[in-house]
């Protein structure tokens, strides 16, 4: 018996010692894969002396552009670029979108452009891995805990459709989007775009600038601390490329307007329980031959909605206009006389 007991034990410890061996490998291999991610991309993150402190990151967009973060560019002159072979490359400032914390810098020689990802394909969950060079280049890993969506806001847009069609009746429904908008006043005002990602991962001093590396070895965003709050983001490669597009053609980002004087007010009861919102934005004056007069917009109209974002606030409004294109027309909704109606307007450009 005891013979038995001796051969099913050293059998247990055969499986544990195989089980920790098969683990030690993983880690071993993940280690690895983790290592060649970085060293994968190394080439193409910069050092971007352009403030007085430490130096902020940067990613080779082509051979003789780089991205970098807005804030860590305090002067629009005696830019210099450190590659990764240690060589100091002057730069000149393309241009720069202070509410997407996004500066664009064009260089003159040959840089290793970035391995930029197929899509916006990062979920949440997915492992994510900074990126940076402030001095020597560094990584953080860890994941993307989150990805900013308009969701609420099209699921009230939907609704205000059905309202226009007939009006809404019952209990009201319980509000989603409260956290969202005190979430964005937090964030200062900067304009959030749709799939920003929020990281759960260590974004040390210089870091803003740097890549944000997925497991498929893409960069798919910028790195930037800028948004405030000690929270680590990403802007996704898709604003990156509409933004990158509009500085080249233009040096700046055309801001949208409306050209309307409002504030915030009150909607009625049956509105409140259709919208699930409680306010909207009163136009109290009109600039002749605005966007908002050729949209046949009237002092006493009460703004709702525009395009997919529900407006209940001034901060509100801005943060759509900003993520809406000049020169797009969009449906807008609004309340006359307590009726609900939808019409549309061409963002204007100011």
């Amino acid at each position: 018996m005891r013979r038995r007991g001796c051969l099913v034990q050293n059998e247990r410890q055969g499986i544990y010692h195989t089980k920790e061996k098969s683990m030690t490998e993983a880690l071993k291999t993940f280690s690895k894969d983790l290592a060649d991610l970085v060293a994968g991309t190394a080439d193409s993150v910069l050092t971007v002396h352009a403030r007085r402190r430490l130096p902020a990151s940067g990613i080779a967009w082509a051979e003789d552009l780089v991205i970098t973060a807005h804030h860590g560019v305090e002067s629009d002159a005696d830019i210099t670029i450190a590659t990764a072979a240690g060589e100091q490359v002057a730069a000149q400032l393309v241009g720069r979108d202070p509410r997407n914390d996004l500066a664009l810098l064009r260089v003159e020689g040959a840089l290793q452009p970035a391995n930029w990802a197929a899509a916006d394909s990062l979920r949440v969950g997915d492992l994510a891995v900074a990126v940076a060079r402030p001095i020597r280049i560094r990584a953080s890993a860890g994941i993307v805990s989150g990805i900013v969506q308009a969701r609420a806001t099209r699921q009230r847009r939907r609704k205000m459709r059905m309202a226009l069609q007939k009006s809404g009746k019952g209990k009201r429904p319980h509000r989603r989007t409260d956290k969202w908008r005190r979430r964005m006043r937090q964030w200062g005002g900067f304009a959030l775009a749709e799939g920003l990602l929020q990281l759960d991962l260590v974004m040390y001093p210089g870091f803003s600038g740097g890549a944000l590396l997925g497991a498929d070895g893409g960069v798919h965003g910028l790195l930037t601390s800028g948004f405030g709050g000690g929270i680590g983001m990403a802007v996704p490669l898709s604003t990156l490329r509409s933004l990158v597009a509009a500085l080249l053609s233009d040096g700046e980002i055309r801001s949208g307007y409306l050209g309307v004087g409002a504030q915030a007010a009150q909607l009625p009861d049956a509105i409140i329980n259709t919208l699930e919102q409680e306010t909207g934005l009163l136009v109290v004056s009109l600039e002749a031959g605005s966007p908002a007069a050729a949209a046949g917009l009237l002092v006493g109209d009460i703004l709702v909605a525009l395009g997919d974002e529900a407006i209940a606030d001034i901060d509100e409004l801005q943060l759509a206009l900003t993520r809406m294109k000049v020169g797009a027309t969009v449906a807008i909704a609004f309340l006359r006389g307590g009726e609900l109606r939808e019409g549309s307007i061409t963002i204007g450009a100011r």
